[in-house]
């Protein structure tokens, strides 16, 4: 959670985008990010996660988009000296309003919250049965629990997740404003790609 709308977390640019409720393995090398993981294992805090704009994983500080997501450490482990293994899962969704470098290029913000999708979109029927027939496919063990196909909300976030969109349209699904219109936008690329509530 962020605490108030001054909190600074460290900001950890990827080629990939993280939505509220998903899991994120991370494989942590760069003495960096070793030093953020200590920090967030040490404080228990989260770190963000968001889409690199400019720029790449490795060496200098990317340039992030300005909307991302809290990554919370559920899981860790350091099979060899220097490299962590980390699952983390994803938090609420923020929005940065100023970035600081530290000399090692560590990315700090400090960041406001984005309130959450309101709770009284309906969930639509094209969107939630290609999403069942994912879970079915692959099994529920692979999304988080519990499996919620009825909350609008997370069926717009494990599907955005699950279809192999491009990381912008994946951020734009993030940055998107309430789950009603994620799913609008989700319903549109699947019947784009032919698909229709009948038949998925």
């Amino acid at each position: 959670m962020i605490a108030g709308p001054d909190q600074e977390i460290f900001i950890f640019p990827l080629n990939t985008v993280l939505f509220p409720g998903g899991t994120l393995p991370l494989k942590v090398f760069e003495q960096r990010y070793i030093e953020m993981t200590k920090a967030c294992l040490r404080d228990s805090r989260p770190f963000g996660v968001c889409l690199i704009r400019e720029g790449r994983e490795v060496g200098t500080a990317a340039v992030p988009e300005p909307v991302g997501c809290l990554a919370v450490i559920e899981q860790w482990d350091m099979p060899q000296f220097g490299v962590f293994h980390l699952v983390a899962r994803g938090g609420e969704r923020f929005r940065i309003r100023e970035t600081r470098i530290a000399p090692n290029h560590l990315m700090s913000a400090v960041v406001e919250p984005i309130a959450p999708d309101a709770a009284t979109d309906q969930v639509d029927s094209l969107c939630r049965q290609v999403l069942q027939a994912v879970i079915e496919k692959v099994g529920a063990a692979q999304f988080p629990a519990p499996v919620r196909l009825d909350d609008a909300s997370w069926v717009g976030y494990r599907l955005a997740e699950v279809l192999p969109l491009d990381a912008r349209l994946k951020q734009e699904l993030l940055e998107t404003t309430g789950a009603g219109q994620r799913l609008e936008r989700l319903r549109a690329l699947l019947v784009q790609q032919g698909l229709k509530a009948s038949e998925a």
